[in-house]
């Protein structure tokens, strides 16, 4: 058994996308700085409106995956589809662009605080362009287990083993069987988990920091940076010295060529050239 370790950390950097919202992002700020087959992980955080009211207006995708995960607040998500979801705390929204989908996240609160996160993961080059999709998940929907030594965990999606116990998720996909957990631990508390070994990993602390690794090999990961694990069959964490949340990411990756424009992620350059010109002649989200 062979414990990961921190091979690479990324650092949030501050920006804004949709109409300004004021957010954090970690894996995606440079198109180098990915973990297949993870392309962006976005955090936002405030409790002023100025930051957030502005929201995500009518925007395109297509080729990938996009998670969102409320901890805090009130979006409402519209698409092309017809498609309508009341995205509160504790939820998540679980979207695939597919071919193509046409929608909006606008915040339904002017005041308060506005907390989550948006993970895009890509899709495999056969399923680019299949129909898209999307699935609400309530908070109530979600595995939370209590930890016998202080803290929980919370499965959004794939399956884990947690104190020999298997948990499954509301959310299974085949492509790249992704596991996304929001772990929460007491203050010096330790987390086992085994992960696959052929799937990328990398964790996401929101909330105090985290020694990973074993022993005098033990590192240190800070708050709001991602960090890129090594191989290995199971990862071990102990809180620091308050109380610790963060995001486990674990995912099979597809060794394909990515080529990103904005809001499209396709494998090569001609279907980049496609997915614009299809969404400026109004066929992005058309069957073929």
């Amino acid at each position: 058994m062979t414990t990961r370790t921190l091979k690479q950390v990324i650092k949030s950097i501050a920006t804004s996308d949709g109409g300004g919202v004021k957010l954090l992002r970690s894996i995606g700020q440079r198109q180098n700085l990915r973990l297949d087959p993870f392309l962006m992980l976005d955090e936002f955080s405030s409790m002023n409106a100025d930051d957030y009211i502005a929201g995500f207006p009518d925007h395109p995708h297509r080729g990938f995956e996009t998670i969102t995960y409320m901890l805090d607040g009130h979006m409402l998500h519209r698409d092309h589809l017809g498609n309508q979801g009341d995205l509160k705390s504790g939820a998540a929204q679980w979207m695939t662009a597919g071919r193509g989908i046409i929608h909006s996240e606008m915040p339904q609160q002017n005041s308060g605080r506005m907390r989550g996160f948006q993970l895009w993961i890509n899709l495999p080059a056969k399923e680019k362009m299949k129909p898209a999709a999307y699935q609400d998940i309530q908070p109530e929907q979600m595995p939370i287990i209590n930890l016998a030594h202080g803290g929980t965990v919370k499965i959004i999606a794939g399956e884990a083993e947690i104190e020999d116990q298997t948990i499954v998720g509301p959310i299974q996909s085949s492509s790249t069987e992704p596991l996304f957990l929001d772990i929460r631990l007491h203050a010096g508390a330790d987390f086992i988990l085994p992960i696959a070994p052929s799937h990328n990993a990398f964790i996401y602390p929101y909330e105090g920091q985290q020694e990973i690794g074993l022993g005098t090999e033990k590192q240190t990961l800070t708050t709001h940076s991602a960090g890129l694990l090594s191989n290995g069959d199971y990862l071990a964490v102990q809180a620091g010295e308050e109380n610790l949340a963060f995001l486990l990411l674990a995912a099979k990756p597809l060794h394909e060529p990515i080529v990103q424009y904005g809001p499209f992620v396709m494998n090569t350059h001609e279907e980049i050239e496609q997915a614009i010109a299809d969404y400026r002649n109004g066929r992005l989200v058309l069957p073929d």
